[in-house]
């Protein structure tokens, strides 16, 4: 299976150096990426989450709620959006058939309005968490007016057959064997992992699990921002913090078979996809693009 890696807008945090260590200072903003999975199958394509979709990018106010505009600034360029990527790649909306989501938050999901044709997978706790928005925070982060595919959404309980030590869902309505949802507890209360068995061996998009590739590491490195960030945004720190210490010793045990990434880190974005975070899927074959230059759609 052909995997593509497409980023789907990014958000520019403030705090700078403290979300990215790429900005040139904390009084600049950063950039987090949304990194999604486009798998080509024979049974048609796959989308590993939806970053922003088309209605974020035209009417952001009546989608988002307006402390995570402020504090996000997303960087909303249509071409970027997932569906775009898609036909630029020579494919039609209608072509994905299955969306597997690692959790509902409005920077994962926003793209779901985009695919009115795909069936979405997710675990059943995240759709319960999601639709019960219990908290104010719930409320910013779950947002229904992304939503209006829910009738084709088929949820999961946590548990199965194994994967490197970690619980697999399975079976997945449709969905091939070589494709795996990974229960990832704890930023989410039904956050999930999505692993896609490749020409390379397994790639496990770990959503939200962790945000900085040295957390991977032994050190255990985020930058201060990100780290309180992700304080913020859990909702089982126990589980996170868990989840996290599973992942290094998966990687230290198998990285040289497996790959792990995660949604929004932008140095794992551009190693993966070997091109720049402002530069969308279908300009790999254009030389100049690839190699992150100026690009504009025609």
């Amino acid at each position: 299976m052909r995997i593509h890696h497409l980023n789907c807008i990014s958000t520019c945090p403030v705090g700078g150096r403290l979300m990215d260590e790429r900005a040139e200072s904390i009084v600049r903003r950063g950039e987090l990426v949304c990194h999604c999975l486009l798998v080509e199958t024979d049974a048609g394509l796959v989308l590993a989450d939806t970053g922003f979709g088309l209605r974020d990018v035209a009417d952001p106010a009546s989608r988002l709620s307006r402390a995570f505009l402020a504090l996000l600034a997303p960087d909303f360029r249509e071409e970027l959006t997932a569906v775009r990527q898609v036909q630029q790649l020579g494919f039609a909306a209608s072509d994905v058939r299955h969306i597997l989501l690692t959790h509902l938050d409005f920077d994962h999901a926003g793209g779901l309005d985009d695919f009115p044709e795909a069936t979405v997978h997710l675990l059943t706790r995240e759709r319960d968490a999601a639709m019960a928005r219990r908290t104010m925070l719930d409320r910013m982060r779950y947002r229904p007016q992304q939503w209006s595919t829910r009738a084709s959404w088929r949820t999961y309980e946590a548990g199965g057959d194994r994967w490197y030590g970690f619980r697999r869902v399975r079976p997945l309505e449709g969905v091939s064997d070589d494709i795996a949802m990974i229960p990832l507890l704890g930023h989410t209360l039904g956050h999930a992992g999505i692993a896609v068995r490749g020409d390379d061996g397994w790639l496990l998009m770990a959503g939200d699990a962790y945000f900085h590739h040295g957390e991977l590491e032994r050190s255990r490195y985020c930058p201060l921002g990100l780290r309180a960030y992700q304080w913020v945004m859990e909702k089982d720190r126990r589980a996170r913090l868990t989840n996290q210490r599973r992942l290094r010793a998966l990687v230290r045990a198998h990285g040289h078979e497996l790959t792990v990434c995660c949604a929004h880190d932008p140095t794992e974005f551009e190693r993966l996809a070997g091109r720049s975070t402002q530069v969308p899927a279908e300009a790999l074959a254009e030389g100049d693009a690839a190699r992150g230059e100026p690009w504009s759609i025609h």
